[in-house]
């Protein structure tokens, strides 16, 4: 089993690699290729950093947009989007003005509005991921503790899973065999090794 993570120069590639060899993968390919995701069995999407930046970087790597469309939406590939990588799952993103995502998810990406003003925003360290059973498509997201860094978060349809930042704020994103996490597995420590684990066994 092939599992493609794809370089496009805005993501924590090493990081997130240790964590899925930790979670039992074993052929995991950091690329930059859009013919080798093309080919591959799972396919994971960090990201760190500004959407609109994020979004442009993964739009310049020749056919990378083309390839994901055929493996993930066509064929049905099990997909994984980290942080910014979530965040591009969604049709438009806010950050420095409006930005084109993926559309794969109806929604958007905007400013953290907590409604308690101590409430800062990044809203960055450890929070407890609340899993919505009757939005639930698979059982991959479960209540637990993970760790969040982020100022900018989903608003939208196919929310699996939310956490709490003097309001609700979306922690998890699915449809069919695409899943979008807004926290970070591999600095989530036990919680993220068994969530990446679950990924790894998923036959959407």
């Amino acid at each position: 089993m092939t599992l493609a993570l794809i370089d496009y120069g805005a993501g924590n590639l090493h990081s997130v690699a240790n964590a899925l060899k930790a979670a039992g993968a074993a052929d995991i390919l950091i690329t930059p290729d859009a013919d080798a995701v093309a080919r591959a069995d799972r396919i994971v999407l960090p990201g760190v950093g500004a959407f609109g930046a994020c979004a442009a970087a993964l739009r310049a790597v020749p056919g990378m947009i083309e390839a994901l469309e055929q493996r993930v939406r066509h064929d049905g590939a099990p997909f994984l989007g980290i942080c910014v990588g979530m965040q591009l799952m969604a049709e438009t993103g806010e950050e420095h003005g409006v930005h084109q995502g993926l559309g794969w998810m109806q929604g958007t990406v905007a400013l953290l509005e907590p409604t308690d003003p101590a409430a800062k925003v990044p809203h960055m360290g450890w929070n407890d991921v609340t899993a919505l059973p009757h939005a639930l498509p698979h059982a991959l997201v479960e209540p637990g503790e993970a760790y969040f860094l982020h100022s900018y978060a989903y608003r939208g349809r196919d929310v699996i899973a939310t956490t709490d930042h003097a309001g609700a704020v979306t922690a998890a994103i699915g449809h069919d065999n695409m899943l979008g996490v807004q926290f970070h597995p591999e600095k989530s420590q036990r919680y993220g090794l068994a969530l990446l684990e679950r990924f790894l066994a998923w036959r959407p």
